[in-house]
């Protein structure tokens, strides 16, 4: 039975931590690596011309799976499978590719799994064995509701740590992952009315941040392959860096590291159910949706 994702489960304390977000960038990576999720950002995602809207979207979707309730999952995971259901197209050998491959569906949700346990990893407390036996159960009941099939996710965390492995050491780099790269270093500002003398320093400051920290939480296998540089010193840096965020952060209950999240989700759940609202509010047809 997979237990329900309430307050003070581990899913519910770890999933929308703060934290988290100092991944993001890795988990991008890791999924692009992927060749099919590759071949399907080159074919259909609009990540590159905007970023920040992309974000945005992701945001909400992945806020909805934990704290939207699981009516609101399910209606999300029914969106993302109607989504992707339309993005195919071919691999650079020929073969035909969906989004929807079961195995590279899996990855992805896999992906998102390993993140908070990643963030506790380098920027709080690991997860003791019993809080990733709950926390691995949840996600792979949320994995269901997306349409992950059972067979596809390994059946307990020590399963699915040597899944998590193999899958990173077949990986390389890619088109998607130099592109990756190229608009973290590139990317546009967020808003028109921000001058260029105020957002090219920030542009430039949030790059090298951004692909510091990618540097330094890749698996260092996958690092190796893909050419990234790091250093003694460089480790000595992003050391400093994680006992800065664990001393901020230590002090701060659970709830409050993961209110930003759980808003989010309750906020984009009263939105789907007020798509007219969204409209006159933001525009366009509700948190998630296409463009």
């Amino acid at each position: 039975m997979v237990p329900p994702i309430v307050r003070g489960t581990a899913a519910w304390k770890y999933f929308g931590d703060f934290r988290d977000a100092l991944l993001a960038g890795q988990v991008l990576v890791l999924q692009v690596a992927h060749p099919v999720v590759a071949a399907g950002v080159r074919d259909h995602s609009d990540y590159t011309s905007d970023p920040w809207t992309r974000l945005m979207r992701t945001g909400a979707s992945l806020s909805i799976y934990v704290y939207g309730g699981v009516s609101g999952a399910r209606v999300e995971a029914a969106r993302l499978r109607a989504l992707h259901r339309a993005f195919t197209g071919s691999l650079s050998d020929g073969r035909r590719y969906s989004a929807l491959d079961p195995l590279a569906y899996a990855w992805v949700h896999a992906t998102l799994v390993m993140v908070p346990v990643d963030a506790q990893r380098f920027f709080g407390r690991p997860l003791s064995t019993s809080e990733l036996d709950e926390y691995y159960a949840q996600m792979c009941g949320i994995g269901r509701l997306l349409g992950v099939r059972e067979r596809d996710l390994p059946p307990d965390w020590a399963a699915f740590s040597r899944y998590y492995d193999e899958m990173v050491a077949g990986f390389a780099g890619n088109e998607a992952i130099d592109q990756l790269f190229e608009t973290i270093e590139t990317v546009r500002k967020p808003v028109g009315w921000l001058p260029d003398r105020c957002w090219l320093p920030l542009r430039r400051a949030q790059a090298r941040g951004q692909l510091f920290l990618i540097r330094a939480t890749l698996p260092p296998a996958l690092r190796d392959r893909l050419g990234l540089e790091w250093t003694a010193r460089d480790q000595r840096r992003f050391d400093r860096f994680a006992r800065a965020v664990r001393a901020v952060s230590a002090p701060l209950p659970p709830g409050l590291r993961t209110v930003h999240m759980r808003w989010i989700g309750k906020l984009n759940v009263w939105f789907r159910a007020h798509p007219s609202v969204y409209r006159r509010l933001v525009g366009g047809n509700g948190p998630g949706a296409t463009p």
